[in-house]
């Protein structure tokens, strides 16, 4: 072990100690924009700009046992977002490849699985291996992991409007009665991430600071940290500094 990681190490320790005082203010649910991939692949050199969504991918495991080991109940991870999907043919084969690899991973290493997304937007055999991960590890206790695929937030709103006027509909209520009874629990009632708690606390890594249309609605009383990693270079401790910032915060929720 080198000097700076030792020094890393000592520091990870430190913060540990602090938390493990402040365990009344680990969030519940914590959302992550894993942004930086393909940057990280160029900064190495690398043309195939798929080694960097892999080494991403490879990351992802590690932050759900992170995350656990600090007492999260809900992890939404960013895996792709519906304006992804118009990238090149080239680019979004091999990543859809990936992301069935990683969630089949999730499934096997007994993480509950919950899609969420157009799944109607993405090829057939991505779909199925959500779908399929969704059904498989329903029962599971513990940490809930959304994997956000084909997802975007104004998107997740219209889609949630539609549920809930099909299911108005269904009951023989015309618009009119709906408008007499419509308030932000029935629409948040029909989010991909009804039942769930709203994400107290969303990272962003790369330096992009800007939630770029994830979780919209959920996230409206959210914390934010913006890390400058890229992705791939995300480190525990960088975790364990998101959570000092989100426990140093006073949440006041318009009070």
């Amino acid at each position: 072990m080198g000097v700076r990681d030792l020094v890393y190490r000592l520091y990870e320790r430190r913060l540990e100690a602090k938390l493990s005082l402040q365990k009344e203010m680990v969030p519940r649910h914590v959302g992550v924009i894993v942004d930086g991939n393909r940057r990280w692949a160029r900064s190495m050199g690398i043309s195939d700009v798929s080694r960097g969504h892999r080494k991403g991918a490879d990351k992802i495991s590690e932050l759900l046992g992170w995350c656990r080991e600090a007492g999260v109940e809900v992890v939404t991870v960013w895996l792709l977002s519906s304006d992804n999907i118009n990238r090149s043919k080239d680019e979004l084969e091999p990543l859809m490849k990936i992301i069935e690899d990683v969630v089949q991973e999730l499934v096997d290493d007994g993480w509950h699985i919950k899609p969420m997304g157009a799944l109607d937007l993405l090829p057939d055999h991505t779909a199925r291996v959500l779908k399929n991960a969704k059904e498989t590890t329903s029962h599971r206790p513990g940490l809930i992991v959304n994997v956000a695929v084909g997802y975007g937030g104004r998107r997740e709103i219209a889609d949630a409007v539609r549920s809930l006027l099909q299911e108005h509909a269904s009951k023989g209520a015309s618009i009119e009665d709906l408008v007499e009874v419509l308030d932000v629990e029935h629409i948040a009632e029909h989010l991909y991430t009804r039942g769930q708690p709203d994400p107290d606390l969303v990272i962003r890594t790369s330096g992009e600071q800007r939630l770029s249309g994830f979780l919209l609605w959920q996230s409206a009383h959210s914390e934010f940290y913006f890390c400058e990693a890229y992705w791939p270079d995300f480190r525990r401790v960088d975790f364990l500094r998101a959570l000092r910032s989100y426990a140093a915060r006073h949440r006041r929720y318009g009070s």
